[in-house]
């Protein structure tokens, strides 16, 4: 985290993705269309492409469906476990982690 791109980990862990699975993801994970076919990445302009309408269309329908996710993310980087490098017992982490998504979770339903 924070030093190493995002889509370089992804790459360097290894993890398997079933091939019915669909993915969307930033534009940081430029490449991913090699890896994984079902892939949605928006499409980034530049000065000798830019962007049509149907391009920019279809960049925010992949943005909207991503909105949701980088919002859970943003709340849970504020219990700092995935913000800052993870200093307690490495086999914890997978229980502290799961209590605070479970409390985010429910959470997240008092709202509704």
């Amino acid at each position: 985290m924070g030093k190493v791109h995002d889509f370089k980990m992804f790459k360097e862990s290894k993890i398997p993705i079933l091939s019915a699975t669909k993915v969307s993801v930033d534009s940081g994970y430029q490449g991913i269309t090699k890896i994984h076919c079902k892939s949605s990445l928006p499409k980034k302009k530049n000065k000798k492409d830019p962007l049509t309408k149907e391009d920019k269309e279809k960049n925010r329908e992949i943005s909207s469906e991503q909105v949701d996710i980088e919002n859970v993310f943003g709340e849970l980087k504020r219990f700092r476990i995935i913000a800052e490098k993870y200093h307690n017992r490495r086999k914890r982490f997978g229980i502290r982690f799961t209590i605070i998504a479970a409390n985010f979770n429910k959470h997240q339903e008092a709202k509704k």
